[in-house]
Order: C-alpha cells, then sequence, then structure tokens
C-alpha cells in the first residue's frame, strides 16, 4: 500500500513537471511566432487574433519534436526538487530503491509517448495542413515571403509532351499547390513554353491552374483566368511526392507506405517516420533513465550543477546521433528501423548503466 501511494506521488510530480515544461514551451514558441508573424503582415489588414491562431496552428509539430527534451527537463527538475525537499531520503529510509522511485516515471513517460504518437501526432499533422492553408490566405499565394528555398519539384509526361512543374508552396498533401511555375516541352522535348499560376488544384485528368501568365519565346506574356494542365497523376501518387513524412498522420503511414511502393516511389521517409512513432514511447522513458542517471545526487553531497549539465550535453548527444540516423536513413545508407531505434537503445542504455553504478557498483 505504502509503495503504491508513494509510486502514484512520484508519477504525479513528474507528469506535472513534464507537462509544465511543454505548456510553458508552448506559450513561449507561440509568442515568438506570433511576433514574427505580425512582422511579416506588417501593412496587410489583418486583425490579431487571425495571427494568433494562425501562430496556434503552426507550432505543435514543432513541439513534438521537442517532446524529448520537455520529458528530459521535466524529469530532472521533479527528481532534483524531490531531493531537495529530502523526499528521496524518506524514500529511501521506507526502503525504496532507486528503481522503484523512477519505475512510476517511466511508465508514465511510456503512457505519453503512445498519446503523443496515437494522437497528438495526427492533431499536429492536421493543424500543420491548416497552418498552410490559413499563411496562403492571410499573405497571398505569391507571397515570396513563404517560399520555400527549393520548393517541390515534379516530373511529368502526357502525349503533348513533358512538363516540369514547380511549386513555392503545397497544402491538402499536394492537391492543392500554389506559387507556381511549369515548363512545358514539346513531344520533341522543344521548350514550348514557361506558366506562372497562383494556384493550382488537381482534378480528375488534368491541373486546373488559376492566375495564369504564358511565357513565349516569341510573343509577349498571356494572361488567363484559367488552364487545365492535363496530366495522367492520381490523387495518391501526388500525395506521395509532396506529402512530407511529418505532415502524414501515424494512421495515415502505412497506407501511404504500401502506396509509395506500388507506384516505385522511395519509402525510406515514411518507414522512418513511422518507427520514430512506434519507438517515441520508448525513447521518452530514454529520457527519464538519463535525467534519473543525472538528478538523484542528494543536494548534500554536492556537484549537482555539473551532473544537470552533463544530463543536459547527454540529451543534445542523443539529439545530434538521432539526426545523423535520420539524415542516413533518408540517404537510404541505413535502414529505418535501425535508424529509428538506435537513438533509444544508446540513450536507454546510457542512462542504465549510470544508475546501475550509482546505485549498484
Amino acid at each position: 500500500m505504502v509503495l503504491n501511494t508513494l509510486g502514484r506521488y512520484f508519477a504525479a510530480r513528474f507528469v506535472t513537471s513534464a507537462l509544465g515544461v511543454f505548456f510553458g514551451l508552448f506559450v513561449l514558441l507561440v509568442f515568438v511566432d506570433y511576433i514574427d508573424l505580425l512582422r511579416r503582415a506588417g501593412g496587410l489588414a489583418v486583425s490579431a487574433f487571425v495571427i494568433a491562431q494562425a501562430s496556434f496552428f503552426r507550432v505543435p509539430q514543432l513541439l513534438e519534436r521537442l517532446l524529448p527534451f520537455c520529458i528530459l527537463i521535466g524529469a530532472m527538475t521533479c527528481y532534483l526538487a524531490l531531493s531537495r525537499r529530502l523526499e528521496l531520503v524518506i524514500a529511501r529510509a521506507a526502503g525504496m530503491s532507486a528503481w522503484q522511485f523512477i519505475a512510476p516515471a517511466l511508465w508514465s513517460a511510456l503512457a505519453l509517448g503512445v498519446f503523443a504518437s496515437a494522437v497528438f501526432n495526427p492533431m499536429s499533422a492536421y493543424m500543420q495542413e491548416r497552418a498552410k492553408q490559413m499563411e496562403a490566405e492571410l499573405f497571398g499565394q505569391g507571397s515570396g515571403s513563404l517560399q520555400d528555398a527549393n520548393g517541390f519539384w515534379m516530373n511529368q509526361v502526357s502525349p503533348e509532351g513533358q512538363s516540369i512543374i514547380n511549386a513555392a508552396r503545397s497544402q491538402q498533401q499536394g492537391a492543392v499547390l500554389s506559387g507556381i511555375s511549369v515548363f512545358r516541352f514539346e513531344p520533341d522535348f522543344q521548350f514550348k513554353d514557361r506558366i506562372e499560376a497562383r494556384e493550382a488544384v488537381l482534378e480528375p485528368g488534368y491541373w486546373l491552374l488559376k492566375g495564369v501568365r504564358i511565357f513565349t519565346l516569341d510573343s509577349a506574356p498571356e494572361e488567363q483566368e484559367n488552364l487545365r494542365l492535363p496530366t495522367a497523376l492520381t490523387l495518391a501518387q501526388v500525395r506521395n511526392s509532396f506529402a512530407t513524412p511529418e505532415s502524414v498522420s501515424f494512421w495515415q503511414l502505412p497506407s501511404y507506405i504500401r502506396a509509395s511502393e506500388s507506384s516505385g516511389f522511395a519509402t525510406a521517409g515514411y518507414r522512418l517516420q513511422y518507427h520514430k512513432l512506434l519507438a517515441k514511447p520508448f525513447l521518452l522513458a530514454a529520457m527519464v533513465m538519463l535525467a534519473a542517471s543525472v538528478s538523484l545526487r542528494f543536494f548534500r553531497f554536492g556537484g549537482v550543477q555539473k551532473m544537470v549539465l552533463s544530463g543536459v550535453g547527454a540529451g543534445f548527444l542523443l539529439y545530434i546521433l538521432s539526426k545523423v540516423t535520420e539524415d542516413l536513413s533518408k540517404a537510404e545508407l541505413m535502414h529505418p528501423l535501425a535508424a529509428a531505434w538506435l537513438p533509444v537503445c544508446v540513450g536507454g542504455l546510457a542512462g542504465f548503466l549510470a544508475l546501475l553504478y550509482q546505485e549498484d557498483g
């Protein structure tokens, strides 16, 4: 009974600390992003509430990437507070080992990881798409401030010739494109014309281009309201080309992987994202192990500041490792399964060995 009561108490303290860090970081990111959007919207007749709403939709996907650090900082804050208030001393005096009073945090981290992958990830993917749509409505489809460095490129071949499409932005996972440039070639690969359009919407059998200007080599530019560009691409193929793995929810990833394989597209990015979401609960548990290994030292022994800095450094190194493995996987130099689970194994084993040395060795 005593152990169950203490376990619930430690779990509640950990969850409170982790959620406090999460929501504090959320408010900070929303505020910073809101200021940035206000700067970009200077001179436009846009209400502050609409800009705040756009910032609110943009932040969750970034927070999803920072969730392991929220767990790390939250666990360190929790255990340092327990140590400062001598509650860990009392727990040890009651016969609890370090493994017993970090177990509630481990189970809580696993539960938070399952929630993050199954619920928060689909929500953040939807909100990211909504944020893109709101940005296009706020700043206009032709705003250069929203244009990506390279944009999105796609090649299509039809009986009329070849068309190379470049889009600055994509919405609805590629079904709606904006900031369009189309380079059309004759069937004998001779250049035909260049088309600039404000927006392109995929319809069955064609792209519907809106706000069109056509540039040719021997005549003045021609403007049209709408233009149909024939295509043999399906919605599934376009989504596989334009949808980034981060914009696809956890529950849709298996179907995207199967569709990409059947269409001949590369699936490394989708597979990596899927395995990362599967491994997220265990990654959060590994962060708890790292945090516990550097924050269970009693304040009267001194050296707490060095231990905390070492914990932050370990988390940063783990982040670098995850980015390196992610890049290797996207370049198809490492299997997505290994790239997703290697940081989890390294972080978990490092925390486990550090705790084993401190407590039992």
